[in-house]
């Protein structure tokens, strides 16, 4: 068993104890001193969780709590009756509190335990029961949310569950809560009949055994009485108000003190009228110079928090010539709104200087570069790349988008370099560990000063602003079949009908729709194939289009047409490509297996023979890794297609080629066979 659970089993064995056996004056001393800390450490908790569930052990703890503190109070109460001392902390709390007039000690005692019980517990335990209400209420109208959410594909089944067992455990919890709450406010009733049976029997005692004046004993046991109330309600206080805060905490992403000051605080204007109200109290008789100095400090907070919040507006930089004021009351922002951009780069804050160039950034200047790179690579125009700041992002990391959806993320520090050190043991160099985020290599961010220790070590040293680059690069590849919609596939067939009119009109509208055309260059960009050479793929459509609609098949034809560019795009410096083949009976199994539809055909092969094969291929390419070659399996033209998509989704990395997409002059090598 944990040393953990053996300190809390400890803890209540403790309590029984205390309820039994006396206790000596030192000891009690200390354990009042760990309540007090006990309950500051659970406010303070309180205050810094973000939600309820993440104190979901409070409703337990509060239980364990409350039956401490009525062990001590057992415990002071028997040594105040019995000896007439209950340890240092009780008499001087009491003493403190007391001081030299008995009457008005008490009565300031009595108005803490006024507020502790009408204010504190009777309102935390009016929230607790409301809160588990309407928690319970509410739970079929969310899960029929959950439910209409995975019907219509916008979660996963795993998200589902995950936000199913969310709703059940805060039902448990607000639940609990209702419960524990309860014992509070008994705590707080026990309290008060202690500290009377305190004093009424105090005397009794007192006078008839002790033989002290009705004065003396009057003074002794109310000052016991008193303190030993305080060292327990000063602790039951906080446990309340803890209490209060995690029932009434609303979910966000800061803790109490961050929602508080920044919620407050929201509209430094309105210090202004605060302090010219305050201002004006001191033209009365109250006094003049306070009031001033009160003034004082809410103008000085009240410019401070303006100007704060003018630096940190968020800034949007919108690539090359493209910003533009616009009326926030028309009616078109509101369709903007709702809009998503193709592709958008966000930053934290500490990466602003990435981005401005009045401070030496020239990211908007690599983006431009960018786009023009990858449309002579790809053939596509790249949408404009939104980039703007976000300071829900962590200060030194970045997130890129596709149509509104987070593809990747990254952290990028400004005053280092990336060393990438294949090879390299990472000891023999200091700094911090990461991932280079475009091809997932092992690196580490480095210091200015051993960059050229690196260098030397055989590293490859990077800037962060090439890092970032390369990263929106890469990107912008993997994607660049999702950012090929309709209406970028009408630009491309009206700027090649202006020198090809004629072969633009033999494929669409008949016998060819735009949807079809640009279903085919999808599938070409997405298996990392330039389209740039489209009056090839228009011949190729013109001339098997009129066969079939298959937009899958037709895709292949149009590679076959292509197999000068595609060869040369995976052939080595000694005019060679290394490839892993598959065997006839591979290719038989999966040829077999094929199943045509009116709508095309796709592969209908068993589980078990999908796992085969996709195991002999995945341990074929670890084999050409080694050599540190591109992954490129070789079939023929009847399977490419099947043999894609079997291992798409399980080794997207890997080329598949088919004979006709090689030149002959071209020499194969082959490195492996996939056999099952």
């Amino acid at each position: 068993m944990k040393i953990k659970d053996l300190s809390v089993l400890s803890a209540v064995i403790l309590i029984i104890v205390m309820l039994v056996i006396p206790m000596p004056g030192w000891l009690l001393s200390v354990l009042i001193l760990i309540n007090i800390t006990l309950a500051l450490i659970v406010i303070l908790v309180a205050m810094n969780t973000t939600e309820a569930l993440e104190f979901a052990v409070f409703p337990s703890l509060l239980l364990l709590l409350t039956l401490f503190r009525l062990g001590l109070n057992v415990s002071t109460t028997r040594s105040i009756l019995s000896e007439g001392d209950a340890g240092v902390v009780i008499d001087t709390f009491g003493s403190f509190v007391i001081g030299d007039n008995p009457l008005v000690g008490f009565v300031i005692f009595l108005i803490l335990i006024i507020i502790q019980f009408i204010v504190i517990t009777k309102g935390s335990e009016r929230v607790s029961e409301v809160s588990a209400r309407f928690t319970l209420d509410a739970m079929p109208g969310k899960q029929m949310s959950i439910d209409a959410d995975l019907n219509s594909g916008l979660i996963s089944e795993q998200q589902a569950k995950d936000r199913r067992e969310k709703i059940e455990q805060e039902a448990d919890f607000y639940g609990a809560m209702d419960g524990a709450s309860k014992f509070v406010k008994g705590d707080a009733i026990a309290g008060i009949v202690i500290v009377i049976i305190n004093i009424i029997f105090g005397l009794i005692i007192g006078v008839a055994q002790m033989g002290l004046s009705f004065g003396e004993a009057s003074n002794q046991f109310l000052r016991l009485t008193v303190g030993d109330g305080l060292v327990s309600q000063i602790p039951a206080l906080l446990i309340s108000t803890a209490t209060g805060i995690v029932v009434t905490r609303v979910a966000s992403e800061g803790n109490l003190g961050t929602d508080i000051t920044k919620q407050l605080l929201r509209f430094p204007k309105l210090l202004y009228v605060a302090a010219f109200t305050i201002f004006m109290f001191g033209l009365t008789p109250i006094n003049f110079g306070l009031t001033s100095v009160i003034a004082g400090f809410l103008v000085f907070g009240g410019y401070q928090l303006s100007k704060k919040q003018t630096e940190e507006d968020p800034v949007e930089w919108p690539e090359e010539e493209e910003m533009e004021k616009q009326d926030m009351s028309s009616p078109d922002n509101i369709i903007q709104m709702i809009s998503n951009d193709p592709i958008e780069f966000e930053f934290g804050y500490a990466l602003i200087p990435l981005a401005d160039a009045n401070q030496g950034g020239d990211l908007l200047d690599r983006v431009v570069m960018i786009r023009r790179q990858l449309a002579l690579e790809l053939g596509m125009v790249i949408p404009v790349v939104r980039i703007r700041d976000n300071i829900q992002l962590n200060p030194n990391e970045y997130s890129l988008k596709v149509k509104g959806n987070e593809v990747a993320k990254g952290e990028v520090y400004l005053d280092h370099y990336m060393a990438m050190m294949p090879g390299i043991e990472e000891e023999d160099l200091d700094g911090i560990d990461t991932t280079e985020p475009a091809f997932g290599l092992p690196a580490k961010w480095i210091a200015e000063n051993l960059k050229d220790e690196a260098e030397m070590m055989g590293a490859t040293v990077v800037d962060p602003p090439s890092v970032v680059s390369t990263h929106i690069t890469e990107i912008i590849k993997q994607y660049a079949h999702e950012l090929l919609g309709r209406e970028e596939t009408k630009q491309l067939i009206d700027h090649l009908k202006e020198s090809n009119p004629i072969l633009v009109e033999e494929v669409t509208p008949e016998p060819l729709s735009i949807g079809d055309v640009q279903k085919v260059l999808a599938k070409l960009l997405r298996e990392q194939v330039s389209i740039r050479n489209l009056p090839v793929i228009f011949e190729t459509l013109a001339d098997f289009g009129k066969m079939t609609n298959d937009t899958d098949l037709l895709g292949e034809y149009a590679r076959q047409a292509l197999s000068s560019q595609i060869s040369n795009q995976y052939i080595n410096d000694e005019q060679m490509i290394k490839v892993i083949t598959i065997s006839g009976q591979v290719e038989k199994l999966i040829a077999d297996h094929v199943q045509q539809t009116e709508h095309g055909s796709y592969l209908s092969l068993d589980p078990e023979s999908q796992q085969k094969i996709i195991q002999s291929i995945h341990q074929e390419v670890e084999k050409l890794s080694l050599q540190e070659a591109t992954p490129i399996i070789l079939c023929s033209p009847a399977v490419r297609m099947y043999v894609k998509q079997l291992i798409e989704r399980f080794l997207p990395q890997v080329v598949v080629l088919s004979y006709n997409e090689l030149e002959p002059a071209i020499e194969v090598q082959s490195v492996g066979v996939v056999n099952v």
